[in-house]
C-alpha cells in the first residue's frame, strides 16, 4: 500500500500548498527544485532508525515497553509489525521522491554544473534507499524511474545480486561528479560528497564480505585525495558535540537544525537525574567487557572501570562516572540500588535495567538543544574511522595484514582513543588468524558502539544466530534478562510487510513467515 500511495502522489505537495502548483508550473524555479531536494535528504534516514537499529543488536536491551525492535530481537514479529511496514514505506516514499526529481529538474533553467550536481546528490540518495532496503529484505522491487500505480501492483523482486550491482556502479559513477568535501563552499557544508559516495560503496561491499572491493574504495580514501582527505579528529567524546560539526573525520551525516529539525531520541537513553523521560534500552554487560585495559587485555573483572579503553567512559555511563552538565558542573551518576539516586537500578522501574545508560552523543553545551532532549546536533552516519576499520577487516580476510596495514588503521584509532602502551598500540605479531579476527571486530564494536552498525555486522559476519540468543547481562547488582532468539533459517531477512503481499500477488514472501 505504501508503493502505491507514494506512486500515485505529488512530492511536490509536501513541499508547497497543493492549490497553488501544478506539476507543469511547480518545475520552474530552482528554489522548488532545491525544496524537493531537500525532502530527499530528510528521506534518506533518520535518527529514530539510528537508535532503533542499536535495539536489534546485543549492544543493548530493551527492558521498558515493548518497542518494535524489541520484538523482532525476542523473535516475536510478524510481517503486520509497523517496523517492517514503515521501513519498506519509508525507503519507497524517499524513493518515489528521487525519480520524482530526476524526470523533472531538467525543466528547470539553471546552472548546469549545480544542475548535474544535484542530480547525483538525489541518485546517492536513491542508492542509500535501495541498500537499506535489499540489506534487510534481499529480494525487493526494483525501478529507476517513476512506475504507474497499475505496475506498482504488478511488479516483481528483482534479485538482491543484482541490485547490489546497480548501486556499485551508481555510486562510482556519480562519485566522479559530486564535489570533495574541500570543494564545497561553507554554506554547503553537509551536502554528500563524492567522498560519501566512495565511503557508502565500501560499506555496501563490507555487507557482501566483498573484501576486494572493500579494499579497493577504502584505498581510495587512505592513499588518494581524489574524493577529498579525512583524518581521525583528536577527541572521540567531543568528536559527536556541536561544535565539532563537519571536522575532518565525518564522511556523511544525518544533518539537523535549530527549530526546523530535531532529534530527541537520548531523552529514553541518559541518566534519570538528567531529566530523562525513561530508559527504553541500555548498555549491556556483554558489550562493557568488550573494551580491553589500556595494556591491551582483556578485562579480568568488566565492572572495574579503572585502567580500560578511554572510549568507554565517552560511550557508557557505569556506576561512578561523572556527568557535565549543561551549566557547567559535574555530578556522579550512581546506579547502584544501595545508593538512594534517580538513576539507580530497581526492578521495574522506568530506570537503566543493566546499571548502565548512553554517553554518547550527549553534547553538554546548551547550544545542542532547543529545549531539554530536543538536539539539533547532526548524528555522523559514515566517518573515516569506520573507513580504517573497513579496510583493516578487509586486508586480514584477503590474507593482507601485516605490520604496516596495522599501523595505518587500528594503531592510529587506538593513539586517538588515547591509549600509549606498546602491548596496545603494536601489531600482535603472535596472534593466530583467528585471533586477529576477534581483535578487528572487537575494535570495530568498542570504536562504533551505539552507533546503529553492530546488527549489520553480526549479521553479516553469520553469527547473530550465537550472539542474540545470548541472556543479555547487566552489572552484577542487577537482574537476568531472558534471551532473545535468533533462527539463522529465517532472520537474516526480514518478511515482506502483509500489506504489501495482499496489494502484489506477484510478490514472494522470504522464509519462514
Amino acid at each position: 500500500c505504501t508503493l502505491v500511495g507514494f506512486l500515485t502522489g505529488c512530492v511536490g505537495l509536501d513541499v508547497v500548498p497543493s492549490n497553488k502548483f501544478t506539476e507543469e508550473t511547480y518545475w520552474t524555479s530552482e528554489e522548488n527544485t532545491t525544496s524537493v531536494l531537500t525532502m530527499g535528504y530528510r528521506q534518506m534516514f533518520e535518527a529514530k532508525r539510528h537508535f532503533g537499529n542499536e535495539i536489534l543488536s546485543d549492544n543493548i536491551v530493551s527492558a521498558y515497553g515493548s518497542p518494535d525492535e524489541k520484538i523482532i530481537a525476542m523473535g516475536a514479529a510478524t510481517p503486520s509489525l509497523s517496523r517492517f511496514e514503515d521501513e519498506w514505506k519509508d525507503c519507497y516514499g524517499g524513493i518515489k521522491t528521487t525519480h520524482t526529481f530526476l524526470g523533472n529538474i531538467d525543466k528547470v533553467e539553471m546552472n548546469e554544473t549545480k544542475k548535474e550536481r544535484m542530480k547525483s546528490e538525489i541518485r546517492f540518495i536513491r542508492a542509500m534507499l535501495f541498500f537499506r532496503l535489499t540489506t534487510w529484505w534481499g529480494d525487493v522491487p526494483f525501478f529507476t524511474e517513476d512506475i504507474t500505480k497499475e505496475e506498482a501492483v504488478e511488479i516483481k523482486q528483482t534479485p538482491h545480486k543484482d541490485i547490489i550491482a546497480w548501486i556499485h556502479q551508481e555510486l562510482e559513477d556519480i562519485a566522479e561528479i559530486l564535489p570533495t568535501r574541500a570543494q564545497y563552499a561553507r554554506a554547503d557544508r553537509g551536502r554528500i560528497t563524492a567522498g560519501a559516495a566512495v565511503a557508502l560503496n565500501a560499506r555496501v561491499a563490507l555487507y557482501e564480505n566483498d573484501w576486494e572491493r572493500v579494499k579497493k574504495y577504502c584505498e581510495q580514501l587512505i592513499t588518494e585525495s581524489t574524493y577529498g582527505e579525512y583524518g581521525l579528529f583528536d577527541n572521540y567524546e567531543e568528536l559527536f558535540w556541536k561544535v565539532n560539526q563537519y571536522n575532518e573525520e565525518i564522511i556523511l551525516d544525518i544533518e539537523y537544525v535549530t527549530d526546523y529539525r530535531t532529534w530527541s531520541e537520548l531523552q529514553d537513553y541518559v541518566p534519570m537525574s538528567q531529566e530523562a523521560r525513561l530508559c527504553v534500552a541500555a548498555p549491556t554487560q556483554q558489550l562493557i567487557d568488550c573494551y580491553i585495559t589500556l595494556n591491551g587485555e582483556k578485562p579480568v573483572n568488566g565492572e572495574d572501570y579503572s585502567n580500560r579503553d578511554p572510549r568507554l567512559a565517552a560511550t557508557v555511563v557505569y556506576n561512578g562516572s561523572s556527568w557535565t552538565k549543561r551549566d557547567g558542573n559535574t555530578e556522579t551518576i550512581w546506579t547502584d540500588p544501595a545508593r538512594d539516586t534517580k538513576d539507580r537500578f530497581q526492578t521495574g522501574s522506568a530506570g537503566t535495567p543493566t546499571g548502565y545508560y548512553y554517553r554518547k552523543y550527549a553534547d553538554p553545551s546548551p547550544a545542542a538543544y532547543t529545549a531539554k532532549w530536543d538536539c539539533n546536533v547532526n548524528i555522523p552516519t559514515i566517518r573515516f574511522a569506520d573507513v580504517l576499520l573497513m579496510y583493516a577487516e578487509a586486508m586480514h580476510e584477503l590474507g593482507q595484514m601485516n605490520k604496516d596495514i596495522w599501523d595505518k588503521t587500528i594503531r592510529p584509532i587506538r593513539e586517538r582513543a588515547k591509549f600509549t602502551a606498546d602491548t596496545a598500540l603494536d601489531f600482535p605479531a603472535t596472534a593466530s588468524n583467528e585471533e586477529l579476527r576477534e581483535i578487528i571486530r572487537n575494535e570495530r564494536r568498542c570504536e562504533l558502539a551505539l552507533e546503529g552498525l553492530r546488527i549489520f555486522d553480526i549479521r553479516r559476519w553469520k553469527i547473530a544466530e550465537n550472539v542474540l540468543p545470548e541472556p543479555p547481562r547487566g552489572a552484577s547488582f542487577t537482574t537476568a534478562y531472558p534471551a532473545r532468539s535468533f533462527n539463522r533459517n529465517r532472520d537474516y531477512l526480514w518478511p515482506i510487510p502483509r500489506k504489501e503481499m495482499l496489494l502484489n500477488p506477484n510478490l514472494v514472501q522470504n522464509d519462514g513467515y
